[in-house]
Protein backbone atom coordinates (compact mmCIF):
# COMPACT_ATOMS: atom_id res chain seq x y z
CA UNK A 1 0.00 0.00 0.00
CA UNK A 2 1.50 3.33 -1.08
CA UNK A 3 0.41 6.69 0.30
CA UNK A 4 0.11 9.34 -2.39
CA UNK A 5 0.93 12.96 -1.67
CA UNK A 6 1.21 16.09 -3.77
CA UNK A 7 -0.93 17.77 -6.38
CA UNK A 8 -1.57 14.57 -8.33
CA UNK A 9 -3.85 13.24 -5.62
CA UNK A 10 -6.65 15.72 -6.35
CA UNK A 11 -6.96 14.16 -9.80
CA UNK A 12 -7.03 10.67 -8.27
CA UNK A 13 -9.77 11.24 -5.68
CA UNK A 14 -13.25 10.30 -6.94
CA UNK A 15 -16.14 12.75 -6.44
CA UNK A 16 -17.87 12.75 -3.04
CA UNK A 17 -19.81 9.57 -2.34
CA UNK A 18 -23.62 9.74 -2.24
CA UNK A 19 -24.61 11.15 1.14
CA UNK A 20 -21.36 13.01 1.78
CA UNK A 21 -23.00 16.26 0.72
CA UNK A 22 -25.49 15.86 3.59
CA UNK A 23 -23.22 14.37 6.24
CA UNK A 24 -19.77 15.84 6.76
CA UNK A 25 -18.98 12.89 9.02
CA UNK A 26 -19.44 10.57 6.02
CA UNK A 27 -17.16 12.86 4.02
CA UNK A 28 -14.60 12.61 6.84
CA UNK A 29 -14.84 8.82 6.88
CA UNK A 30 -14.07 8.81 3.16
CA UNK A 31 -11.15 11.24 3.34
CA UNK A 32 -8.62 8.41 2.96
CA UNK A 33 -9.38 6.58 -0.29
CA UNK A 34 -7.93 3.25 -1.43
CA UNK A 35 -7.43 3.28 -5.19
CA UNK A 36 -6.81 0.43 -7.64
CA UNK A 37 -3.29 -0.87 -7.21
CA UNK A 38 -3.36 -0.37 -3.46
CA UNK A 39 -2.57 3.33 -3.51
CA UNK A 40 -4.08 5.40 -0.70
CA UNK A 41 -4.87 9.08 -1.01
CA UNK A 42 -5.21 10.67 2.44
CA UNK A 43 -6.59 14.21 2.38
CA UNK A 44 -5.63 14.65 6.05
CA UNK A 45 -2.06 13.39 5.79
CA UNK A 46 -0.52 16.78 6.59
CA UNK A 47 -1.54 19.76 8.74
CA UNK A 48 -2.03 21.78 5.54
CA UNK A 49 -4.28 19.10 4.08
CA UNK A 50 -6.33 18.84 7.27
CA UNK A 51 -6.68 22.63 7.42
CA UNK A 52 -7.81 22.79 3.81
CA UNK A 53 -10.36 20.01 4.41
CA UNK A 54 -11.89 21.87 7.37
CA UNK A 55 -11.92 25.28 5.68
CA UNK A 56 -13.56 23.92 2.51
CA UNK A 57 -16.36 22.46 4.64
CA UNK A 58 -16.93 25.55 6.75
CA UNK A 59 -15.50 23.94 9.89
CA UNK A 60 -12.56 26.31 10.29
CA UNK A 61 -12.02 29.96 9.36
CA UNK A 62 -9.86 30.86 6.40
CA UNK A 63 -6.33 31.50 7.56
CA UNK A 64 -6.43 28.79 10.23
CA UNK A 65 -3.05 27.23 10.88
CA UNK A 66 -3.35 23.71 12.30
CA UNK A 67 -0.45 21.72 13.69
CA UNK A 68 0.34 18.02 13.30
CA UNK A 69 -1.31 17.22 16.61
CA UNK A 70 -4.57 18.62 15.22
CA UNK A 71 -4.29 16.60 12.01
CA UNK A 72 -3.57 13.50 14.10
CA UNK A 73 -6.73 14.06 16.15
CA UNK A 74 -8.77 14.41 12.97
CA UNK A 75 -7.36 11.17 11.56
CA UNK A 76 -8.07 9.43 14.86
CA UNK A 77 -11.71 10.55 14.90
CA UNK A 78 -12.02 9.48 11.26
CA UNK A 79 -10.97 5.93 12.16
CA UNK A 80 -13.39 5.78 15.10
CA UNK A 81 -16.26 6.98 12.90
CA UNK A 82 -15.29 4.42 10.25
CA UNK A 83 -15.37 1.74 12.95
CA UNK A 84 -18.93 2.73 13.88
CA UNK A 85 -20.03 2.88 10.23
CA UNK A 86 -18.60 -0.59 9.62
CA UNK A 87 -20.38 -1.97 12.67
CA UNK A 88 -23.68 -0.47 11.51
CA UNK A 89 -23.30 -1.74 7.93
CA UNK A 90 -22.32 -5.22 9.12
CA UNK A 91 -25.04 -5.30 11.82
CA UNK A 92 -22.50 -5.75 14.62
CA UNK A 93 -22.50 -4.17 18.10
CA UNK A 94 -20.83 -0.77 18.19
CA UNK A 95 -17.34 -1.10 19.75
CA UNK A 96 -17.11 0.64 23.11
CA UNK A 97 -13.81 2.36 22.27
CA UNK A 98 -15.26 4.01 19.16
CA UNK A 99 -18.35 5.13 21.08
CA UNK A 100 -16.18 6.64 23.81
CA UNK A 101 -14.03 8.50 21.28
CA UNK A 102 -17.02 10.02 19.48
CA UNK A 103 -18.72 10.94 22.76
CA UNK A 104 -15.53 12.58 24.00
CA UNK A 105 -15.33 14.65 20.83
CA UNK A 106 -18.99 15.62 21.29
CA UNK A 107 -18.30 17.10 24.72
CA UNK A 108 -15.06 18.95 23.94
CA UNK A 109 -16.75 22.13 22.69
CA UNK A 110 -19.80 24.06 23.94
CA UNK A 111 -22.91 23.24 21.97
CA UNK A 112 -24.94 26.30 22.92
CA UNK A 113 -25.10 29.30 20.59
CA UNK A 114 -24.42 32.35 22.74
CA UNK A 115 -26.17 35.70 22.50
CA UNK A 116 -24.10 38.54 20.98
CA UNK A 117 -24.59 42.21 20.09
CA UNK A 118 -23.27 43.94 17.01
CA UNK A 119 -24.02 47.58 16.08
CA UNK A 120 -24.84 46.57 12.52
CA UNK A 121 -26.56 43.25 13.16
CA UNK A 122 -28.14 43.90 16.51
CA UNK A 123 -28.72 40.86 18.72
CA UNK A 124 -27.76 37.53 17.23
CA UNK A 125 -26.73 34.07 18.35
CA UNK A 126 -23.52 32.30 17.39
CA UNK A 127 -21.44 29.51 18.85
CA UNK A 128 -18.22 30.57 20.50
CA UNK A 129 -15.36 29.84 18.14
CA UNK A 130 -12.07 31.02 19.66
CA UNK A 131 -9.04 30.38 17.49
CA UNK A 132 -7.55 28.21 20.22
CA UNK A 133 -10.47 25.78 19.93
CA UNK A 134 -10.87 25.45 16.17
CA UNK A 135 -10.18 21.73 16.20
CA UNK A 136 -12.35 21.09 19.26
CA UNK A 137 -15.31 22.75 17.54
CA UNK A 138 -14.67 20.95 14.27
CA UNK A 139 -14.37 17.55 15.93
CA UNK A 140 -17.49 18.19 18.02
CA UNK A 141 -19.45 19.13 14.88
CA UNK A 142 -18.22 16.04 13.03
CA UNK A 143 -18.97 13.77 15.98
CA UNK A 144 -22.50 15.21 16.29
CA UNK A 145 -23.00 14.70 12.56
CA UNK A 146 -21.87 11.08 12.86
CA UNK A 147 -24.27 10.52 15.75
CA UNK A 148 -27.13 12.00 13.71
CA UNK A 149 -26.30 9.78 10.75
CA UNK A 150 -25.98 6.60 12.80
CA UNK A 151 -29.20 7.14 14.76
CA UNK A 152 -31.39 8.76 12.09
CA UNK A 153 -33.49 7.37 9.26
CA UNK A 154 -30.59 7.42 6.82
CA UNK A 155 -28.70 4.83 8.88
CA UNK A 156 -30.60 2.06 7.08
CA UNK A 157 -29.22 3.32 3.78
CA UNK A 158 -25.60 3.13 4.87
CA UNK A 159 -23.48 0.71 2.90
CA UNK A 160 -19.88 0.11 1.86
CA UNK A 161 -18.84 0.58 -1.74
CA UNK A 162 -19.12 -2.75 -3.52
CA UNK A 163 -16.13 -2.22 -5.79
CA UNK A 164 -12.83 -3.68 -4.58
CA UNK A 165 -10.51 -2.19 -3.34
CA UNK A 166 -12.54 0.96 -2.64
CA UNK A 167 -13.01 1.54 1.08
CA UNK A 168 -15.58 4.32 1.00
CA UNK A 169 -19.05 4.41 2.56
CA UNK A 170 -22.17 5.87 0.99
CA UNK A 171 -25.91 6.22 1.38
CA UNK A 172 -27.51 3.66 -0.89
CA UNK A 173 -30.01 4.91 -3.46
CA UNK A 174 -32.13 2.10 -4.87
CA UNK A 175 -29.90 -0.85 -5.67
CA UNK A 176 -26.76 1.22 -6.15
CA UNK A 177 -23.88 -0.01 -4.03
CA UNK A 178 -21.07 2.01 -5.58
CA UNK A 179 -19.67 5.32 -4.42
CA UNK A 180 -18.92 6.61 -7.93
CA UNK A 181 -19.41 5.88 -11.61
CA UNK A 182 -15.77 4.82 -11.76
CA UNK A 183 -16.30 2.19 -9.06
CA UNK A 184 -19.54 1.00 -10.68
CA UNK A 185 -17.81 0.55 -14.04
CA UNK A 186 -14.96 -1.34 -12.38
CA UNK A 187 -17.36 -3.65 -10.52
CA UNK A 188 -19.35 -4.41 -13.66
CA UNK A 189 -16.17 -5.09 -15.62
CA UNK A 190 -14.95 -7.45 -12.89
CA UNK A 191 -18.23 -9.36 -12.94
CA UNK A 192 -18.17 -9.63 -16.72
CA UNK A 193 -14.59 -10.89 -16.63
CA UNK A 194 -15.50 -13.46 -13.96
CA UNK A 195 -18.34 -14.74 -16.12
CA UNK A 196 -16.12 -15.01 -19.20
CA UNK A 197 -13.40 -16.89 -17.38
CA UNK A 198 -15.63 -19.15 -15.28
CA UNK A 199 -14.81 -22.82 -15.77
CA UNK A 200 -17.76 -24.97 -16.87
CA UNK A 201 -18.95 -27.24 -14.11
CA UNK A 202 -18.87 -31.02 -14.75
CA UNK A 203 -22.22 -32.79 -15.02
Amino acid sequence: MRLMKGSVRDEQVPPPAPGAERYRALDLANSAVTLPGGQVVDLLDTPAGATRWLVERGLAPAGADLRETCATRMRSLREQIRTLLAARVEDRPAPAGALDAVNEALTRAPAASLLHWDPDRGLYRAAAHPTTQIVEHALAALAADAADLLTGPDADRLTACGSTPCNRYLLRHGRRHWCSTRCGDRARAARAYARRTAQPQPD
